[in-house]
């Protein structure tokens, strides 16, 4: 997803409208429940409303993230994946509906306040301070308290190898790959519960993809709950705990939460997903399920 505008709802087929009707049911029972083996709940959406200005481009959206949990969120461009994120993080303006976390109402917070609550946020676009170096975009990443705590700086080094070796670099002479690390090593170094990503995998070369997804593996294997939008839905879903399908900006499904182009590779790896188009969830499933679905892969992953 290019821009922000390229979350405004278009047509959709007759196909997914079909594909809608058929699992919308199914997905709204599974966003309302927590699966057998799963940590308790910490992002709870629910009838969630949102747009720019006066557009609006999600509707009746529900969802949710436990303890832990890996989350992707697949759909076609414009379905409001990217549109969704920014509105749990406060970035968009809500127009009905809830966000609550570990609890706690946060609907309408500012994204300051979001950080505080303990939610990590990674842009699709421009997600680096170009001028800064490696180091001190990092130590941006920690900017609301009094001093860099070290050993969040240690652990995104541990993390992250190459940041320590470049840690003087300018941010803005780094490849996209190294970029993507350094913001997720960014958005890490205040330990948040949930990590939101929005396409990890956009515009990296093919060798960095599956590199890129391993380190997300790796976050989520040391306790950090992922949200996750990713085109490369395959992918994603077979990583993810749950997936969410997204068109017309309303739920249509479920698998996991994350903000990713390479909708196949995050299906693949992701625990749920969720499959948005449009601004809807049209399915919320595991993520090797939503891979095994026929109506899924013929509308959403190319066959």
């Amino acid at each position: 997803m290019s821009s922000d505008a390229a979350d405004a709802p278009g047509a959709d087929t007759a196909d997914a409208d079909a594909a809608a009707d058929s699992s919308a049911e199914a997905g709204a029972a599974t966003a309302e429940s927590t699966p057998e083996g799963e940590g308790a709940e910490l992002l709870r959406v629910r009838n969630l409303d949102a747009g720019y200005g006066d557009l609006q481009i999600l509707t009746d959206v529900d969802m949710d993230v436990h303890d832990g949990e890996y989350v992707t969120i697949v759909g076609p461009n414009g379905a409001g994946k990217s549109t969704l994120m920014k509105s749990v993080f406060g970035l968009t303006n809500l127009m009905g509906g809830t966000v609550t976390f570990e609890g706690q109402d946060v609907t309408g917070l500012q994204p300051e306040d979001i950080i505080h609550e303990g939610i990590g946020y990674v842009p699709q676009n421009d997600n680096v301070f170009a001028s800064l170096t490696v180091r001190e975009n990092l130590e941006m990443g920690a900017y609301i308290l009094d001093e860099v705590p070290q050993d969040a700086l240690e652990m995104v080094f541990e993390r992250f190898p190459i940041l320590e070796e470049r840690d003087d670099q300018k941010a803005g002479t780094m490849s996209g790959g190294q970029q993507q690390m350094l913001a997720m090593g960014r958005a890490l170094m205040l330990d948040p519960s949930l990590l939101l990503l929005d396409e990890p995998s956009a515009g990296l070369a093919p060798d960095l993809v599956e590199e890129m997804f391993d380190k997300i593996d790796e976050i989520n294997d040391a306790g950090t709950a992922v949200l996750m939008v990713e085109q490369n839905a395959k992918e994603a879903l077979r990583r993810c705990d749950r997936g969410y399908v997204l068109a017309n900006g309303e739920n249509r499904g479920t698998a996991v939460l994350m903000v990713e182009q390479n909708a196949k590779e995050a299906l693949r790896r992701c625990d749920r997903g969720y499959v948005l188009a449009n601004g809807e969830n049209r399915y919320v499933d595991s993520g090797r399920a939503l891979l095994e679905d026929e109506q899924v892969r013929r509308d959403f992953l190319g066959g």
